[in-house]
């Protein structure tokens, strides 16, 4: 069956055709056609949970699957490694239709409120049933968490059908695509003969010239511009450019929490991430901004975003058109890929050869703060305190972990928040930062879709116990699928700051007291588990974990934390 798929001409770019070998035809299920054209795709496993058509046919094909414990986090790792592998690779996922469809949504809605590019192959009920109650019909319950939602009707539409999806994918604001495919259909025979499939490339749109000029003219004139850089700049490998843009202008950069890791922050001009806590650098900054450059960000309005203030001359460039003034009133926007906007910035600026601003202070600055805001909160990332500070715990990772080699991401809550202001995101891609929907769990399923997508990395994640206990099972997948990653699990027993919001509940009937042990968990499961409670020990325990992960077996250290209300930018 893989020999029925062939390529054409090396020079006609991404154009195969699906041909019988044998002499009067072969014919070919539906599953088999799929599996062919994912193959020819340059896939490398399919992730899911529990059964699809596709497992088999896809394996014939030397194409692995990767199976979780649920289908949530079977999309989890999907988006971790959308978010995390080299430019063009699909993530592709893969679930049961009826209750693994349904099971699925959560995961879905969180990709596309991260705008993960995913390949979501659901199988579908029985052509015919599929709209009968109760059965779940999928392209038609995912529509409004999903850019392209269809059903798949005919066999012999397959493979048009695939090149829409995948060319939805590869381009356009990044978003799940959802490609639903009745199981009858995967089992019906096909003799695909003269089938032709094109391969869909990747388009780089870039702004009008004029408007570009326009748009540098502004940031050049502008006393305090500050660049807002968001998660397209990952989406279209721009750091370099951004770099460079930078440092041609000596403009400040901070980054969205889904851009994290897009500019590094361990350069002179990185100001942080604009979240809800924050360094002192990003409220500085923004505060004496007069224009602010949103590049590659949707400017979504969200409780995990810092704001931006009315005063501001709103500049945005953004791959989708739907973004501009979706949330803030724009001076002006451009519909361009980040990378492509970038170059035509540079060369605006080298080519008319102006006279720049002189902003040599600005690093000087930035230093500064820097410096005032992390000798202010020293003396909790290296508290002593007894059960251990949360913080302690951020810096003992911060010291164990190489930022260069390493993929790091965060839980929902106050581990996003105590988090994300003082670790360092020096490459592209090495943190998986989200902060629009926040579902509680997502973090282990982002760690092993990075894992998968960078093996020789290390990946750490860090939760507290409610966001583990929403996954926790799927810790076993990480040690079945050989994706050793380092788990954190802070315990304090709490659902950390929800008393705030019900009092009473929590008063009277303790509605926000948790509790466990969690580090057996992780070895009854296969891995290696430790528990922490005292800070001195802190340090060695992360270092055997990351010792055992290089080994090869999955790490979960379990810390013994107190709660902590302070957080940057809202202390």
């Amino acid at each position: 069956m893989n020999e029925s798929i062939r390529r054409v001409d090396a020079s006609v770019a991404g154009r195969l055709m699906i041909s019988p070998v044998k002499a009067g035809g072969q014919t070919m299920s539906g599953a088999q056609i799929v599996a062919s054209i994912l193959k020819l795709e340059g896939v490398k496993q399919i992730i899911g949970f529990p059964n699809s058509e596709l497992f088999d046919a896809c394996a014939a094909l030397d194409i692995p699957p990767v199976i979780a414990r649920t289908p949530r986090v079977a999309v989890n790792i999907a988006e971790g490694y959308a978010r995390t592998v080299a430019d063009g690779e699909l993530a592709v996922v893969t679930v049961q239709y009826g209750p693994g469809a349904e099971s699925a949504f959560g995961g879905i809605a969180q990709a596309f409120n991260d705008r993960a590019p995913i390949l979501f192959l659901p199988t579908g009920y029985p052509r015919g049933s599929e709209a009968v109650p109760p059965n779940f019909h999928a392209s038609r319950n995912f529509r409004h968490v999903t850019k392209w939602s269809e059903t798949a009707g005919r066999i012999e539409h397959l493979p048009k059908l695939m090149h829409s999806a995948i060319s939805r994918v590869r381009n356009g604001r990044p978003a799940p695509v959802l490609l639903e495919l009745p199981v009858d259909l995967l089992a019906e025979k096909f003799d695909p003969t003269n089938e032709v499939y094109q391969r869909p490339r990747r388009s780089a749109p870039q702004g009008d010239a004029g408007e570009i000029a326009e748009l540098v003219k502004t940031l050049l004139a502008a006393k305090n511009p500050v660049v807002f850089a968001g998660q397209g700049v990952l989406a279209a490998s721009a750091t370099k450019e951004l770099v460079e843009f930078a440092e041609l202008l000596r403009i400040p950069v901070m980054t969205t929490p889904n851009g994290k890791s897009g500019f590094p922050e361990n350069h002179p001009l990185a100001l942080g991430t604009a979240g809800r806590a924050r360094p002192a650098t990003v409220d500085h900054f923004m505060d004496k901004a007069d224009v602010v450059l949103a590049l590659g960000t949707s400017l979504t309005r969200s409780y995990y975003i810092l704001p931006i203030a009315k005063d501001k001359v709103l500049l945005q460039v953004t791959v989708d058109a739907g973004d501009l003034g979706k949330d803030y009133l724009i001076a002006q926007g451009v519909v361009s890929d980040a990378r492509s906007a970038l170059r035509q910035m540079i060369a605006y600026v080298n080519q008319q050869k102006h006279v720049l601003v002189d902003r040599a202070d600005v690093m000087n600055e930035i230093r500064s703060i820097r410096s005032a805001f992390r000798e202010r909160w020293m003396p909790l990332l290296t508290a002593d305190s007894e059960p251990i500070s949360p913080y302690r715990v951020v810096w003992e990772i911060m010291q164990a972990v190489d930022p260069s080699n390493s993929v790091v991401t965060h839980d929902a809550g106050n581990p996003r928040d105590q988090f994300s202001p003082f670790y360092e995101a020096v490459v592209p891609g090495s943190y998986i930062g989200w902060g629009k929907t926040t579902q509680l769990g997502s973090g282990l399923g982002f760690a092993l879709g990075a894992k998968l997508a960078r093996p020789n990395a290390t990946v750490v994640n860090l939760m507290g116990e409610s966001a583990f206990g929403m996954v926790a099972i799927d810790f076993e997948t990480a040690i079945r699928c050989h994706l050793p990653i380092l788990t954190v699990v802070l315990r304090n027993n709490v659902l950390g700051g929800y008393a705030a919001s019900m009092p009473i509940a929590s008063r009277k009937y303790g509605a926000n007291r948790m509790s466990g042990a969690y580090a057996p968990i992780a070895e009854a499961l296969g891995g290696y588990g430790e528990c922490v409670s005292l800070p001195q020990n802190l340090r060695p325990a992360l270092l055997r974990g990351l010792e055992r992960v290089g080994k090869g077996q999955a790490a979960l250290i379990e810390v013994v934390t107190h709660e902590e209300p302070r957080l940057p930018g809202l202390s």
